[in-house]
């Protein structure tokens, strides 16, 4: 995959901290419940879950959100596959990933048993997880998504993930009226996203965070 890996610190021994930005992988409150009120409400999901659907996402972590997409298209009863991309530039180790995963016995976490991989098919799923920065890997992405997660550490501390030009590429890399979510609101986040092309909604956030951030390409 890569020799960029994640630098880990546990939060109760169940939450993992990357110490490199300082931010946890997920909500300390309920990472489950903040992936399904962000980024599939925030993408009008499951209700737009067809074959061949197809999620792109900024921050693979410890692939928590592909797990409750995945979970989600199940419930669905969508007959078919469900396409799911990720960027992302220090992958966890193996260990760590496990243990992260632990926190959620509910999801099909078997499914990641052996580690991030680079590619992985299942009888309803095709993952892809493109190792390296994002703003080197995904201009040369040669695929659309219907649906994005922007799921970068926080702004403040990983401001590479939130720039204009990488959001430009995202646009790009956006099928006609396709969606995107996040959980900041940051303005500088929503003007990016606004230069490159969408049409941006602030709404709820979950929890503590008063916003969050929804898009549809123009």
């Amino acid at each position: 995959m890569t020799d960029q890996r994640a630098e880990i610190d546990w939060r109760e021994g169940r939450v993992p901290v990357s110490t490199r930005f300082d931010d946890p992988y997920f909500s300390l409150q309920d990472g489950v419940a903040e992936t399904s009120h962000v980024f599939l409400a925030g993408n009008d999901l499951p209700a737009r879950f067809t074959d061949g659907f197809h999620i792109a996402e900024l921050g693979f972590g410890t692939g928590l959100n592909f797990l409750v997409a995945l979970r989600a298209f199940r419930k669905a009863g969508v007959r078919g596959r469900l396409r799911f991309t990720s960027f992302e530039a220090f992958p966890m180790a193996p260990r760590d990933l496990r243990q992260a995963l632990d926190a959620h016995p509910q999801l099909p976490t078997e499914i990641l048993s052996d580690g991030v991989p680079e590619r992985l098919n299942g009888p309803d799923f095709e993952l892809r997880v493109i190792a390296g920065d994002a703003r080197e890997t995904l201009p040369s992405w040669d695929d659309q998504a219907d649906a994005w997660f922007l799921d970068g550490f926080s702004p403040a501390k990983n401001p590479e993930l939130w720039g204009e030009d990488l959001m430009a590429e995202v646009a790009r890399h956006t099928a006609p009226d396709g969606t995107a979510a996040t959980y900041t609101a940051a303005g500088h986040v929503r003007r990016a996203l606004e230069s490159a092309g969408f049409e941006v909604t602030r709404t709820p956030g979950f929890g503590r965070k008063r916003h969050m951030t929804r898009a549809r390409l123009r």
